[in-house]
């Protein structure tokens, strides 16, 4: 998947390429993708931050505020898709 937006910089910018694993059990710190409050097709790439209740609180890395849980709370597991392994930017590989 290719990132789209820079709520996730300095960590992610827009237009690097992602390897992610889908599915699996994701552990607070990981990147992970998840499908926006149940919208099929809106994807967003965030940090899991903690346990937030029954869901996870996940946040984005930039200062700005963006689509994550300072907006809108805490998400469901059943949003979270998968865990992002690297991040391809220009011919680099790198482990997030």
């Amino acid at each position: 998947m290719v990132v789209a937006g820079s709520s996730m910089e300095p960590t992610l910018s827009e237009g690097d390429r992602l390897l992610v694993r889908w599915g699996g059990a994701p552990r607070p710190g990981q990147i992970v993708v998840v499908e926006w409050m149940g919208r099929p097709g809106i994807l967003l790439v965030k940090r899991l931050i903690r346990r937030e209740g029954a869901g996870w609180w996940i946040e984005g890395d930039g200062e700005s505020l963006g689509n994550d849980s300072r907006s809108f709370g805490a998400i469901s597991p059943d949003e979270i898709l998968g865990t992002v392994l690297f991040r391809y930017q220009r011919g680099k590989r790198s482990r997030t």
